[in-house]
């Protein structure tokens, strides 16, 4: 039975990633005859998400989630490191716009390093911190919703409006 809070992984099973990471990397590199491109790793995920190959404001990066490879270390490195790996190549060989996340490019990448191209594993994610979303209430006709924070700041821009599939009545924000 797991722990009540999950604890994060120390520096040493940290450096043991890293090295997974850059080992993959280069195995890829070499495969896909790439010339070396290092790419940081960070250990900055959070919520229910084992690892994620991100690009923001031209950086791209590799984030895991510290707490969940804790729980799930061995897996974690032979199935989590080469899964954004491969995210990473199939940016650099086809580039991010133009291909499926989870792709036909995608999976023949992982299946060049010699792993199962799944999308998504299931975990025990008991006493591991999670994410909270908030919630806003609005109204229709014959219900209550909860709207997310996007579609609720959509609608308080004026740049959106939702409505219900069951009567078809315009979300109105409670009050």
């Amino acid at each position: 039975m797991p722990a009540l809070t999950a604890a994060s992984i120390g520096e040493r099973q940290r450096t043991q990633v890293c090295s997974a990471t850059l080992d993959c990397l280069q195995r890829a590199e070499r495969l896909f005859n790439l010339g070396h491109k290092p790419i940081p790793v960070r250990f900055d995920l959070s919520g229910r998400t084992a690892g994620m190959y991100r690009v923001a404001r031209r950086e791209a990066v590799i984030r895991y989630n510290p707490y969940i490879f804790a729980r799930y270390f061995e897996h974690g490195l032979q199935v989590t490191v080469p899964h954004e790996v491969a995210h990473y190549i199939t940016d650099r060989l086809y580039g991010i716009a133009h291909v499926r996340p989870h792709g036909r490019e995608w999976r023949a990448v992982m299946q060049a390093l010699g792993a199962q191209p799944r999308a998504s594993a299931r975990f025990d994610l008991s006493g591991i911190p999670q994410r909270r979303h908030r919630r806003f209430g609005y109204a229709c006709d014959c219900d209550t919703h909860q709207l997310s924070t996007c579609r609720h700041n959509r609608i308080v821009a004026g740049k959106a409006r939702y409505y219900c599939r069951g009567c078809g009545a315009e979300l109105v924000a409670l009050a």
